[in-house]
């Protein structure tokens, strides 16, 4: 099987200022709290504040007003997962683990390989056998240790939650308690997203895989809300590969709860790859953002994913690896059924190509 969660290899560069404070970090002869601030300065400088552009050629392409993309590919390693595997090892610093580990498919290992090499952490990183990634190479360049394991993504999250217990490691594996440190991580995006509009957007469209990202960013949304910043939660869209997706499933079948889907009908492609799985571990939460949102869940097929990949390259300028435009797709689809009203809409592109 050869599977690519897609983004291709990147310098993974940050700044010669974070590389000085990751130097101080490293030392353990500095108090705790010095480091701990020192390693806040680094997520500070790299990760976040990603660009919002107004997607002009999109606007006159399908009719549509005041269309926003809210562009992850900025972070270092070129996606989303950065905003979660900094929050990881920061809080693995904090409390003083000296070895984190995770099962990943590609981005999210490289990502806290990255996270964990600036904080002088060891990394060990568990990825399916049977999988392959492009991006194994960067992640033993940062030094993280790379072990293969039988089973698919899910069995292997499962094997390495028990070794991280076994071994007094630090799980940073989806889903279980890391499920409140990863939802407030990617929070900010909404934080961000209200800063550069003034207010939250009619709709919100974001890809689904475990949920984590949708359920972030919802609970974001509800927090400025509460705190009378916004003057509304927007409509979150979630959006998946055809049928593929616990979550867009569960949904669309009226569920009030996340089922699980037969191992034996998921079929990877290089196209769907980061957005499939049988057991999404943030499932819940993000039905529950879906719900109380009055949102709307979409199928997307791989070719809709690589017509609007290379599409996006034509008329916006922006290099996206397939399966992160499946938001953008499905927030089109439900202007074309619906005939928005003129608004802000805003679809979250999570990753580079």
């Amino acid at each position: 099987m050869d599977l690519r969660d897609g983004v291709k290899t990147s310098q993974n560069k940050v700044s010669s200022e974070a590389q000085k404070l990751s130097v101080f970090v490293k030392d353990g002869s500095k108090s705790l709290v010095d480091r701990l601030e020192s390693y806040e300065d680094i997520i500070n400088l790299e990760v976040g504040d990603t660009g919002l552009h107004r997607a002009k050629g999109f606007e006159r392409e399908f009719d549509i007003r005041q269309l926003y993309i809210k562009y992850e590919g900025d972070n270092p390693t070129g996606t989303q997962k950065d905003r979660i595997a900094f929050a990881q090892v920061y809080d693995a610093l904090r409390r003083e683990f000296g070895t984190v580990s995770l099962a990943t498919c590609g981005n999210y290992g490289v990502a806290v390989a990255l996270a964990a090499n600036l904080a002088g952490v060891d990394c060990r990183i568990y990825i399916p056998e049977s999988y392959h990634t492009d991006r194994v190479e960067e992640m033993s360049h940062l030094g993280a240790t790379i072990i293969r394991l039988p089973g698919n993504y899910e069995d292997v999250v499962k094997a390495s939650s028990l070794l991280a217990v076994e071994h007094g490691w630090y799980d940073a594996n989806p889903g279980g308690s890391n499920t409140p440190l990863q939802i407030s991580a990617y929070s900010q995006i909404a934080t961000e997203i209200f800063e550069d509009l003034g207010d939250a957007p009619k709709y919100c469209a974001v890809p689904v895989s475990n949920g984590t990202l949708f359920a972030g960013i919802y609970r974001g949304f509800v927090n400025l809300y509460k705190r009378g910043k916004t003057s509304r939660i927007p409509k979150m869209i979630a959006a998946s590969s055809a049928k593929k997706n616990p979550i867009i499933q569960s949904y669309l079948q009226g569920l009030d709860y996340c089922k699980d889907l037969d191992p034996k009908s998921i079929k990877e492609t290089k196209y769907n790859e980061p957005l499939i799985n049988w057991h999404s571990f943030d499932g819940e939460e993000a039905l529950y953002a879906l719900r109380e949102s009055a949102g709307e869940a979409f199928n997307i097929s791989d070719k809709k994913l690589r017509d609007m990949t290379a599409l996006l390259a034509k008329k916006e300028g922006f290099r996206i690896l397939p399966a992160s435009t499946a938001g953008l797709i499905a927030l089109l689809e439900l202007d074309e059924k619906l005939n928005f009203e003129p608004d802000r809409f805003v679809a979250v592109l999570t990753a580079k190509h």
